[in-house]
């Protein structure tokens, strides 16, 4: 009977968490699945597994899905089903997008996902424009701009501010679509400027031509799909970037500009002798820099930011309740991961409060950030030791985290290196912020190390001692009951945290009524 209980606890589970909704995307170039699981403010991504069946590949042809494509299409679908039915995940988004709902039998094919027991719905491109145009929100809550988000069979735009969308417009210019655009017959710097030529025009005819107002009022834009996704990954190699996700990857207009040219004018051969570029992704990535090059010229961004966030993320951010969208997502996102490695919210909390004084997040940081360093930092302590620095710092840096930026990611990385004690930080972490920022999450490391060696992490040890700036001088009060928690590793602790803070230090042991 135990063996029996310990097997289903196995069952069903995915990377430690259970899964609990799952979202089919049927596109134009890609048939997807996704399993979520964690929190919905913050999935965690449990399966993700995808079929390149090029279902729009003949439309601008024949108006119709390719058999062939149709068939590979479902042969994965059918598998997907499966593996839904074998996991227990009854909570299914099935969506498809502009090649089904283009196709003139595209109908037929919806049938045929419904005999599979699925309940599909074709969305329209205003409806696919307004669902990424969520998941960026999502990720992004402060996102100001335009949404440009690029699938096989169109290219939705939308203009996002303060939580709210306008102008959600679909155009046919989806990575399918955009060879039809080249001059025949011709290469070279000619032919892609007669390409991004009709490009404009075909963006123009959209409705949509802001290069009259300045960058600024136009902000940001958000690049959401695979294709500008392995752009990002193309852009961050050859800026020799620290970071390896490129979800929040963020250039200059600029800088966008000089990577989308050279992008435009490298052929697709060169492309995929890149890692982590598709020879599918490789061989769309000229003609997307093309595009991009009009997008950037009739748009007129401040600034582009690429986001992994888009209608799938979109579709879970709609069903979220009113005061669950309003919880920050790096936070939402480090709270349960954390909690999954014995590293409980409220301890962080507590440990956050009682650091603030002498270790605040001042310029540079911010209390949340601070605060996920703490969570992260504590979490890491359940790691081996002979493993646990370079693995948290990984974490810091390369985990999929969402509302953080590459200086954020720094701060996480410094502040969980000096809760180790070990003050000096690999060049991939001083690359990415300033010395000033690194020195103030360093500060938050130490006083949390301080917190932590107290009292074995214990909640008691946080109720009978407080940690004060008083003047030049740094202050650990201590309850007289518990003065015998400052042996010699929080000596050491406090010497640490008072040298870096240029302060002198004592003890104060007090009745705990004074505390």
């Amino acid at each position: 009977m135990i063996w029996r209980r310990r097997r289903e606890g196995r069952d069903g589970g995915l990377a430690g968490a259970a899964p609990e909704r799952a979202i089919i995307d049927i596109g134009s170039n890609t048939v997807r699945l996704v399993v979520y699981g964690g929190t919905m403010r913050a999935p965690t991504v449990l399966l993700n597994e995808k079929v390149t069946a090029r279902l729009g590949r003949e439309i601008a042809a024949t108006g119709r899905l390719a058999d062939e494509a149709m068939a590979m299409a479902l042969r994965g679908l059918k598998r997907f089903a499966l593996l839904l039915a074998d996991l227990g995940v009854t909570d299914i988004d099935t969506v498809a997008t502009a090649a089904v709902r283009d196709a003139a039998n595209g109908g037929e094919f919806v049938d045929q996902l419904r005999a599979l027991g699925l309940k599909p719905r074709v969305i329209s491109g205003e409806e696919e424009a307004l669902l990424s145009a969520h998941g960026v929100i999502g990720a992004f809550p402060d996102a100001r701009g335009i949404v440009a988000d690029l699938g096989g069979g169109s290219l939705e735009l939308v203009k996002v501010a303060a939580g709210t969308t306008e102008s959600a417009t679909s155009l046919p210019l989806g990575t399918l679509r955009l060879p039809d655009y080249r001059p025949p017959g011709r290469k070279g710097e000619g032919a892609r400027a007669e390409m991004m030529k009709a490009l404009d025009k075909a963006i123009r005819k959209g409705g949509w031509d802001l290069s009259g107002n300045p960058p600024e009022a136009n902000g940001t834009l958000y690049l959401v799909g695979g294709t500008w996704r392995a752009m990002a990954v193309f852009a961050m190699a050859f800026q020799r970037y620290a970071l390896s996700d490129p979800h929040g990857y963020e250039v200059d207009a600029a800088t966008a500009r000089q990577l989308v040219a050279a992008l435009a004018a490298t052929d697709a051969d060169t492309i995929k002798a890149r890692d982590r570029i598709s020879s599918m992704r490789a061989e769309k990535l000229p003609d997307a820099a093309v595009l991009l090059q009009a997008l950037l010229a009739r748009l007129a961004p401040e600034k582009v930011v690429f986001s992994s966030w888009g209608l799938r993320e979109g579709l879970l951010y709609d069903r979220l309740p009113a005061h669950t969208r309003t919880q920050d997502p790096l936070l939402a996102g480090v709270a349960v991961f954390a909690a999954q490695r014995a590293s409980e919210a409220t301890l962080a909390t507590r440990m956050a409060a009682w650091t603030l004084d002498a270790a605040p997040a001042r310029e540079h940081g911010s209390e949340r950030l601070r605060l996920a360093a703490t969570m992260l930092a504590l979490a890491a302590m359940q790691i081996e030791p002979n493993i646990r620095l370079p693995q948290a710092i990984n974490w810091a840096l390369h985990k999929r985290w969402v509302g953080i930026d590459g200086k954020g990611r720094a701060m996480l990385a410094a502040a969980i290196s000096a809760n180790g004690n070990q003050l000096n930080l690999p060049a991939e972490v001083r690359a990415l912020a300033s010395a000033e920022a690194l020195e103030e999450a360093l500060r938050w490391g130490l006083a949390l190390r301080l917190a932590r060696r107290l009292g074995a992490q214990s909640r008691r040890s946080l109720e009978v001692s407080r940690l004060v700036v008083e003047g030049d001088t740094l202050v650990l009060r201590l309850a007289e009951s518990h003065a015998a928690l400052f042996g010699q590793p929080t000596e050491k602790d406090m010497k640490l945290l008072s040298q870096r803070l240029k302060l002198g230090w004592r003890v104060d042991v007090v009745p705990e009524s004074a505390l």
